[in-house]
């Protein structure tokens, strides 16, 4: 259920072992392969990607990112999380990544997957013949697909995460009590690399996503209109916020998207039902603060997808039964270290004054202890496993 990256990561990787496997997407294909995503890879996923034959338009398209910028106080601090940690980001818009496993999947190797799928119901999951059901929307007709597991990898809003009975899960939340302004401009990038804006009048970032794209954040109140941040009002408040003595002016352009997020996270334990295996945002979600959920989307699908292959192929179920329990604590250390970003990041626009002032003294402390610097480098970049 659901393609986008972990959903389509979990298919080709079925594919690939001859197991038959069915995609269902509520949106067309033409939506999914443009619809604007964050795209920032850590070495490890790129480098499991490429192992399965899953990574040659990154590799080829890819730029790769080992250092970003804070700006504070008036003052620019370069962050090489790349020497530190010995592996780099590697920015590739989801959709493009998208566009590539939709390849792969249906269009070279002749993979099944229906788009613009309707009414979408899961069936049977805590038996041992689950299906699915759906409207075809070419026909209008209800489809009854029987199977062995039913991979949910549909989001946040999909059918699949409500399709677990509240008794049988917990759902960990945590709202920041903020909002980011989403921007993306037809403008190159200002910068050679991320920039994180820490501003009394809140936080701003920079990030590239193509010679001529760029990806701006303004903090904002939670809930806050777009039509409020007019184009003057964005560009001011983005040269204020990002100011420091030596910088490079901003390159403006038109804005092609805005959008507020509000930030929050959660976590739905465990990530199995019956033969329900919860993958991605279905399963988890993580505010754009520190950039894992496309990471973590990844991780749950190889994971995922050769449990499902040595269920399948093998009759083996010790991947399925454990899946779940090796999930969890990446993605635990991951929200973690979201929270603990957020509170550098916003500590100093919190109208706290002690929060603040130990935003700023865990700022300071990456730039003064090598010994910091290398954990948050490690954390930051994500520590590398073999999937």
């Amino acid at each position: 259920m659901g393609a986008g990256p972990a959903g389509l990561t979990v298919a080709n990787i079925l594919r690939a072992a001859s197991v038959d496997c069915l995609v269902l997407e509520t949106e067309s294909r033409a939506f999914i392969e443009r619809r604007p995503r964050a795209g920032f890879l850590e070495e490890w996923a790129v480098r499991a990607l490429e192992r399965r034959g899953l990574a040659d338009g990154l590799l080829e398209r890819a730029q790769a990112h080992g250092e970003f910028e804070f700006r504070f106080a008036g003052e620019r601090h370069r962050f090489p999380y790349g020497r530190l940690a010995g592996s780099r980001h590697f920015v590739y818009p989801q959709q493009l990544l998208v566009a590539d496993l939709v390849r792969r999947y249906a269009d070279d190797t002749g993979g099944d997957i229906r788009f613009a799928v309707r009414d979408v119901q899961l069936h049977g999951l805590d038996t041992d013949r689950p299906s699915v059901t759906y409207t075809d929307p070419d026909t209008g007709r209800r489809r009854r697909v029987d199977c062995d597991a039913v991979a949910g990898c549909d989001g946040a809003r999909g059918v699949c995460r409500g399709s677990v009975p509240p008794e049988r899960s917990t759902v960990a939340r945590h709202d920041y009590g903020i909002g980011w302004l989403a921007l993306l401009a037809e403008a190159p990038p200002s910068s050679d690399c991320v920039v994180f804006g820490v501003h009394p009048d809140g936080f701003a970032a920079h990030m590239a996503r193509s010679p001529r794209i760029t990806r701006y954040y303004l903090e904002c109140p939670p809930g806050d209109d777009p039509a409020n941040w007019p184009h003057e009002r964005v560009w001011s408040e983005l040269r204020r916020r990002l100011a420091a003595a030596g910088a490079p002016p901003l390159t403006e352009g038109r804005l092609i998207e805005k959008r507020v997020l509000d930030m929050h996270n959660y976590v739905v334990e465990p990530m199995s039902y019956g033969r329900l295996h919860l993958a991605g945002d279905a399963a988890h979600l993580a505010a754009p603060i520190a950039a894992k959920g496309l990471n973590l989307a990844l991780y749950d699908a190889l994971l995922l997808g050769d449990a499902l292959v040595a269920y399948c192929a093998e009759g083996d179920t010790r991947g399925l039964r454990a899946y779940s329990a090796e999930c969890l604590p990446r993605v635990w250390q991951y929200q973690e270290f979201s929270q603990w970003l957020s509170e550098v990041l916003h500590g100093a626009s919190s109208g706290d004054p002690f929060r603040a002032g130990t935003a700023t003294a865990r700022l300071r402390r990456l730039f003064d202890s090598p010994a910091a610097a290398a954990a948050f480098a490690e954390l930051y970049i994500g520590k590398e496993i073999d999937c």
